[in-house]
């Protein structure tokens, strides 16, 4: 299971905006403007390509995928008659580590991951430690007694003012996929578009 371990604050300033990889937004928002590199002040004009990248890097850092898995995605999505990038980011979306985010169980989607692959998360009553797994609709994702103890999934799990996807519906550590997610129900601000001519070149 690959996954990236290198610096996260590096990658959210490079794409230069918050992309959720960290717990601390004030100390994230300090240095977004701030390029990686011992050239970080210049920030050149970007051809249609470089604004391409940038936008299908941004959606790959988001998630938390490799280039191959996203690639991977890409075709799955190409072959279905809907818009592919809506279709891409829905798929994205039913990521297990990305749902057990969007629950409000753990303040990032790597944090999600760990608990994942720790298998603290039940799917249909059975252990699931792929955090790739593709939920469907009715499925039953439960949160084991254990990871309810993890002082972290302690303070979310009092969070009342969580707004959960309409696509999920959600009572305390029990969740249930009630449909499949539509373009509508994601909230950060992502051009599909460019990551689809990105691919199509």
């Amino acid at each position: 299971m690959a996954r990236h371990i290198g610096p996260k604050q590096r990658l959210q300033r490079q794409v230069g905006e918050d992309l959720g990889l960290k717990t601390n937004a004030l100390k994230t928002a300090r240095r977004l403007n701030t390029r990686p590199g011992q050239h970080g002040t210049r920030r050149r004009k970007l051809s249609n390509y470089g604004i391409q990248l940038k936008e299908k890097q941004k959606v790959k850092y988001l998630y938390g995928v490799l280039e191959k898995q996203l690639h991977r995605l890409y075709s799955q999505a190409s072959k279905n008659p809907l818009a592919t990038g809506a279709v891409l980011l829905g798929l994205l979306e039913r990521r297990l580590d990305n749902v057990v985010y969007r629950l409000g169980w753990a303040p990032t989607r790597a944090a999600a991951r760990q608990l994942i692959v720790h298998e603290h998360v039940l799917v249909n009553e059975r252990k699931m430690n792929v955090p790739s797994y593709s939920v469907k609709v009715n499925d039953v994702i439960t949160l084991k007694d254990k990871a309810v103890k993890i002082p972290m999934v302690a303070e979310l799990l009092k969070e009342e003012n969580k707004t959960l996807p309409g696509w999920l519906d959600r009572k305390a550590t029990v969740a249930k996929v009630q449909r499949f997610p539509e373009r509508e129900d994601i909230t950060e601000v992502i051009d599909e578009q460019l990551v689809v001519e990105f691919y199509s070149r």
